[in-house]
């Protein structure tokens, strides 16, 4: 909430600044995104000569029973890896006062190593948007937003607990990306039981798992894990859970193209988004 008041706050300052203030600071975001989205790709990201291309399903000895399942549904024999992935999305992100407005967004995603870039813009109000990246690379996790792409709101990094957090929602969007799942990604599974299984990752000195419940035909049907969450400036440790749908075949893999994600304290769930994919292209190794 004390997010949104200083959104709120913000837009009041926006509204005596010319609408060339405006194009301009999103020249400067857009130019400060692409930066970022070009950090992901520097050398040493692309994987060793001598490592696999595509997708054999004897990748799969050892892995829980649904896990394989899932890779049986989600890839065929000889699917290329993908090395990065550019997703976009649109649907509605929950504002302040229980309001929920439209968003569009585009997100970068790399597999070795692990990172991702995030770039959104909500509608506030009629002609006003409020930028929003999220990232991690390197061990970090960070978020930024601002009103029209100029008046900061939120600008945090470099915390272990951002960091994980946002190795956590890597993971938790890897679904987008079915091969960044694979064991020769990184991911460790181990079972929970006959339906769930928990993927771990490591990436340095942060490490994250998340839980994923799979249906009978092997689709993953949500996530969930305990991940911080900002409460008035506090972080607390809160469960939260991803739910997906509509899976259809993308770059020769099956993508869940719908989804809504919330968190789940103890006075209930707070869901805050909504979406659909609209595009996926991918990099293969």
């Amino acid at each position: 909430m004390r997010r949104w008041t200083r959104i709120g706050a913000a837009m009041v300052g926006v509204g005596v600044v010319g609408a060339a203030v405006v194009a301009a600071g999103t020249r400067r975001w857009n130019r400060e995104t692409a930066r970022a989205v070009r950090r992901l790709a520097l050398p040493g990201t692309a994987p060793p000569d001598d490592a696999p291309r595509t997708y054999d399903p004897g990748q799969l000895a050892g892995l829980p029973a649904p896990v394989a399942r899932y890779f049986a549904f989600a890839l065929q024999p000889g699917q290329p890896l993908v090395r990065r992935a550019r997703v976009e999305h649109t649907g509605e992100f929950l504002a302040g006062a229980g309001r929920w407005q439209p968003f569009t967004s585009v997100e970068h995603l790399v597999v070795r190593p692990p990172g991702f870039v995030w770039d959104a813009a909500i509608r506030a109000a009629p002609l006003v948007a409020v930028r929003v990246r999220d990232g991690y690379r390197d061990g970090e996790g960070s978020v930024r937003a601002a009103v029209a792409a100029l008046v900061p709101v939120v600008d945090q990094r470099g915390t272990p607990e951002m960091a994980e957090a946002s190795l956590q929602r890597y993971l938790a969007e890897a679904p987008w990306v079915p091969t960044a799942l694979l064991p020769g990604a990184g991911v460790r599974w181990t079972a929970v039981d006959d339906t769930v299984a928990r993927a771990t990752l490591a990436d340095g000195d942060v490490t994250a798992s998340v839980d994923f419940h799979f249906g009978v035909g092997g689709e993953i049907l949500r996530v969930s894990a305990v991940r911080w969450r900002d409460v008035r400036g506090t972080l607390v440790a809160t469960p939260w859970v991803g739910r997906s749908w509509d899976y259809r075949r993308l770059g020769g893999m099956m993508v869940p193209t719908a989804g809504d994600v919330e968190w789940r304290p103890p006075e209930g769930p707070v869901p805050y988004w909504r979406g659909r994919l609209v595009r996926a292209e991918y990099e293969v190794m």
